[in-house]
């Protein structure tokens, strides 16, 4: 007995130490990340804590309780049995991300300086615990890069001709197809979907139009017109590393509206590949103005899914209703993004006074949505703007 007491003890005392590994440690936002936990004793319970900060500061974080099998070993394609989602989630641990408790109410993640990556943090803990509460055994660690922007991806400041935006180039000589790339109202210059835009190989132009202080007038107007999109469409066509047949427009909520009202402006190049980011979705809204001009007032908000219906209709009556697609995300709430972003639910919204604004949608749909969208978006623009 003294004898197999000893040997146990010894081989405790021996085991080697568990091992947390992720693979790419540096990668683009919407390319998967595979973690793995191994040396592990048999079927121990285990706890994956991921946590980041954003540009501003704030602790974001998630966790998901994992069971070792009789090897030891543990994959996040596994499936988890409780945090901060449940089931077979692979990157969810990306995408169930939420600001960390006692931390600023409203926020909603969003990359501010894409020439920087968010840095995860990832630690193994030992059983089924949750990283907020009581005292926690770290059992090992590994950080894990995320980029929105590819090395040697250019980025340039636009400030000409009344223009203001940002434009992302491809590394190589081009030329390129273009995209133009419209956010909705919440106002200001983003960069993060260009800078990915431009990573998988389009020229990208991210244009502020409102809630800029490089714009003139007061922030909370629109003080831009038809003449402004114009131009900056035609400042991608001119581009010397753009094929100028080969310029498409992405939008987001409001930017959707904008994206279909620039293909119709005169002079804007018949022939246009415009993809218009509709969201039929039930807690989705976008605002209608004027069919003449874009103007200083808002205007009651519809349902995307109405418009998309009328939008439907009037290409079947003209018999183009092949160039309509529809995709319909139940449990996605308005705000997609590029895949494995948190999904919120309710977040500050607003230029000069902000209020708490409800998006809708729930975290494992969504992140289903944003996925399925992300990878129909990219094909769509490859076979219209590259084949």
């Amino acid at each position: 007995r003294i004898r197999i007491r000893l040997l146990l003890r010894w081989k405790s005392n021996t085991r080697p130490a568990p091992v947390l590994t992720a693979a790419p440690l540096r990668s683009l936002v919407d390319e998967p990340v595979s973690i793995r936990g191994h040396l592990l004793p048999p079927r121990c319970p285990v706890t994956l804590c991921a946590r980041m900060h954003s540009d501003e500061g704030d602790l974001w974080e998630s966790f998901a309780h994992y069971n070792a099998n009789e090897s030891g070993v543990f994959l996040t394609s596994d499936p988890s049995v409780g945090g901060s989602y449940v089931g077979c989630q692979p990157m969810g641990l990306f995408w169930s991300m939420q600001p960390a408790p006692g931390g600023r109410e409203g926020l909603r993640l969003r990359k501010k300086n894409v020439e920087a990556p968010f840095t995860v943090r990832i630690s193994l803990l030992e059983g089924h615990v949750s990283p907020s509460r009581g005292q926690l055994n770290e059992l090992a660690a590994v950080s894990a890069e995320r980029w929105y922007v590819a090395p040697e991806v250019k980025r340039i400041d636009i400030r000409q001709n009344g223009i203001v935006g940002t434009l992302l180039v491809p590394p190589g000589p081009g030329p390129f197809p273009a995209l133009l790339d419209l956010w909705g109202m919440g106002g200001g210059l983003l960069e993060y979907r260009s800078s990915l835009l431009a990573s998988k190989g389009y020229v990208s132009l991210s244009l502020a139009y409102f809630g800029h202080k490089d714009l003139p007038g007061p922030p909370d107007r629109f003080t831009v017109g038809d003449s402004y999109f114009k131009a900056a469409f035609q400042l991608l066509q001119d581009h010397p590393q753009v094929v100028s047949d080969r310029v498409g427009i992405i939008g987001l909520s409001f930017g959707s509206y904008l994206a279909l009202r620039i293909a119709t402006i005169p002079g804007v190049k018949v022939g246009l590949k415009a993809h218009a980011y509709f969201k039929p979705i039930l807690s989705s809204r976008i605002l209608i103005l004027p069919p003449t001009t874009i103007c200083y007032t808002y205007f009651p908000a519809f349902n995307s899914c109405f418009l998309d219906y009328q939008i439907e209709e009037r290409l079947r009556s003209a018999g183009k209703s092949h160039l309509f697609t529809r995709l319909s995300y139940p449990g996605a709430g308005h705000l997609i993004e590029p895949p494995y972003s948190p999904s919120v639910r309710s977040s500050m919204f607003g230029v000069c006074c902000a209020v708490i604004t409800l998006w809708g949608g729930h975290p494992a749909p969504h992140a289903a949505a944003q996925e399925d969208a992300w990878n129909k978006i990219l094909d769509y623009f490859e076979e219209n703007l590259r084949s």
